[in-house]
């Protein structure tokens, strides 16, 4: 195993979000509009993404410089448990999963709500959200309840 891999981004994020203090803790707590500004060079790769509700945004959140190993998420309890247990942005690689409301596409420009991201943030990928594929029933959910 390679100790780094090399990623590019393919765009950023044009938000109103401009301090980490306001970033709302889930999208699905936010309805915070912005744009997501793709690469002229990716433009062609937008085909067909219009007619998707939902998006995946996957960022680099760029302005995270350290991670922890234990943290508190102080709006379900108080307790102290590992970041893998968690949906922190201090992590070892501060990437970002978020799932958006794609608004609308204009050229390489998507309209986006449910923004949970800074302005300014590197976007590594963009991926449809299919309801059959990616919703799971299940029973647990681990310390959370």
């Amino acid at each position: 195993m390679k100790d780094y891999y090399k990623v590019k981004p393919i765009g950023q994020i044009h938000a109103p979000l401009k301090r980490g203090d306001k970033i709302p803790v889930q999208p699905q707590y936010s309805e915070i509009e912005g744009t997501i500004e793709i690469k002229k060079e990716y433009e062609r790769a937008l085909k067909d993404l219009e007619g998707f509700e939902y998006i995946y945004c996957i960022a680099y959140l760029h302005h995270i410089k350290d991670s922890i190993a234990l943290r508190s998420p102080s709006h379900w309890d108080s307790k102290m448990h590992g970041i893998f247990a968690l949906r922190t942005p201090r992590r070892p690689n501060p990437i970002a999963l978020s799932i958006l409301k794609l608004l609308n596409i204009k050229k390489n420009i998507l309209k986006v709500k449910n923004l949970d991201l800074m302005d300014g943030t590197p976007v590594l990928d963009i991926k449809p959200f299919v309801p059959s594929n990616d919703n799971r029933e299940t029973e647990k959910t681990g310390w959370i309840k």
